[in-house]
């Protein structure tokens, strides 16, 4: 493989491709032996997995300048093109559920991928087809809105990501201009905000009812392949951590409150560990990686042969500029076996936790492929990556003096801390998703009524000093997940208590925690969900205690 910057694109000829698509789905559907129907079927994988990895470098490429017009427009092809290679793809599937050789296949492949054809089934219909093109195009409106959306900050116009510096500085003043400014700067989108997300939530909503479902979160809950539970499950996890994790968090706010020697605590506070600021990394993006490969190579030989690829290949875009999407995140290029890992430096310790937690997901993905017979089988659905995100940020805590120095006790602290600190808001954000779409009809204003009212219960703690904005609900906004990947967001939650499992674990037996967390990352998404914590000795979150 070359480097990602060399790597060629030309756009796939999706009607040459649907064609074979269809020719393979009658093979499948005539075969007279099992080894005919199956090398129709990998034909298909090495086809879709060429497609994917071509879509793929468009969406690393749009994300990174959202401004280029070229990759902007590609995207939106592969927005228009990609729900009807779907439903080509769900009858391709119906052929497999109903073949003779479908016990072959759950036998060679597990039955993990028949669910997910059997979702599949319910969730790709000619009668969705334009509505999924504009979710996509929609999801991509906002996040582009974002980006290129600035506020004034001491005479300079400053993004989302330039302003997050100075609203951790030690300068209680100058964290609550950059606040105040950050808050303006969605105050000043809200209203395209509030009209992309009507019709996003409109759209769901209808999707859901031309493909038979009741409501959106039904759908919601098959799109995320959430097989093992529904939302009444969901609500013993959120009832748990008001129970339990919120009050926690109520007292550590109390002491990050004497700690930093103020009479009240703000939102503007919340942020900031104490008076001494938090830790910074030491050093520029191209030194942070430089550690970091030192770090992997140290940590196992696993690790090691992972990020020298990812160093050799350049699958890294870690600064921030204009004109780039927010947010990090990890994909995969499956045709390579390769992780890419996007993100925006901004010199504050979130680049360090990048290095870590997306770096995770990369070296999950990275293993899975060596193990796993398919691409589909090498992710499994986010409960179960980001305990491989978050673990990975605690498996590396025995290194933080290559980014921090002597304030790397410092960064483990707070960094443990704010793990669970930031659970409360996580299930926030899953809870006014459930009732956005519970009330599809409610208003813009009504939205910020229910996030408010669920802050207050969630994050008790927080005081908005009078900014009306944020004061009013305002805040729900920023938190692109609610646009982009509808009920994604409290997987977070619950992984982080696996990956609080795995450090216990880690601090009792670290070869043993290794070898579990080790062999979670080898089984991909090659089972469910229970199944994979039954396999690796992790508890199940959504039951009782």
């Amino acid at each position: 493989m070359e480097t990602f910057a060399k790597l060629s694109y030309v756009r796939p000829e999706m009607e040459a491709i649907m064609s074979d698509v269809k020719a393979l789905t009658k093979t499948m559907e005539t075969a007279s032996s099992w080894e005919e129907f199956k090398d129709a079927y990998m034909a298909w994988v090495k086809l879709d997995m060429e497609l994917s990895t071509a879509r793929t470098i468009v969406h690393i490429r749009n994300t990174v300048d959202m401004l280029d017009e070229f990759y902007e427009a590609e995207n939106s092809y592969f927005n228009a093109q990609m729900p009807r290679y779907g439903v080509l793809v769900k009858e391709m599937g119906t052929v497999i559920l109903n073949s003779p050789y479908r016990a072959r296949m759950e036998q060679e492949f597990g039955k993990i991928l028949l669910q997910n054809m059997e979702a599949q089934r319910l969730l790709s219909s000619e009668a969705v087809v334009e509505d999924m093109a504009r979710e996509s195009d929609l999801a991509g409106l906002y996040s582009k809105t974002v980006a290129a959306a600035t506020a004034d900050f001491r005479g300079e116009p400053c993004t989302t990501y330039s302003l997050l510096k100075h609203m951790k500085s030690t300068d209680r003043r100058e964290r609550k201009e950059a606040f105040e400014a950050w808050a303006s700067l969605y105050e000043s989108i809200s209203p395209k905000i509030d009209e992309i997300y009507s019709e996003l939530v409109s759209l769901r909503v209808g999707m859901a009812k031309k493909l038979g479902f009741d409501s959106y979160t039904p759908m919601g809950y098959l799109k995320r392949r959430r097989y093992d539970y529904k939302p009444e499950d969901m609500e013993v996890f959120r009832r748990q951590v008001r129970e339990v994790i919120v009050p926690a968090c109520v007292k550590l706010f109390e002491r990050r409150r004497e700690a930093l020697g103020i009479e009240k605590l703000h939102y503007y506070d919340e942020s900031v560990s104490g008076p001494e600021g938090n830790a910074v990394p030491v050093g520029d993006k191209d030194y942070l990686v430089e550690k970091a490969r030192q770090m992997y190579r140290e940590l196992s030989p696993e690790t090691g042969e992972f990020f020298d690829f990812m160093v050799e290949h350049e699958l890294f875009d870690l600064e921030t500029k204009k004109g780039k999407r927010v947010g990090g995140y990890c994909t995969m290029l499956p045709l390579y076996h390769a992780p890419f890992i996007f993100s925006n430096f901004n010199g504050t310790v979130a680049d360090v936790n990048v290095l870590t937690h997306e770096a995770g997901h990369g070296f999950a993905g990275f293993t899975a492929a060596k193990f796993q017979s398919l691409p589909e089988l090498c992710h499994s659905t986010s409960e179960i990556n980001e305990i491989h995100s978050m673990g990975m940020e605690m498996w590396t805590y025995p290194w933080m003096e290559y980014f921090f120095g002597e304030k790397a006790g410092q960064y483990r602290r707070d960094h443990l801390i704010e793990a669970l600190m930031v659970i409360p808001y996580m299930v926030c954000v899953d809870e006014f998703q459930h009732k956005v779409y519970e009330n599809p009809d409610m208003s813009p204003m009504e939205w910020r009524a229910v996030w408010s009212q669920l802050e207050k219960t969630y994050m008790p703690w927080r005081d908005y000093e009078g900014n009306q904005f944020l004061s009013e609900g305002g805040f729900w906004m920023q938190k692109q997940h609610i646009f982009l990947y509808p009920f994604y967001y409290v997987d977070y939650a619950i992984a982080q208590i696996g990956a609080f499992e795995f450090y216990t674990w880690m601090k009792k037996d670290r070869k043993a925690a290794w070898e579990g967390y080790y062999e979670l990352c080898k089984m991909g998404g090659s089972l469910g969900y229970f199944d994979l914590l039954n396999h690796c000795g992790l508890h199940n979150l959504l039951k009782e205690g």
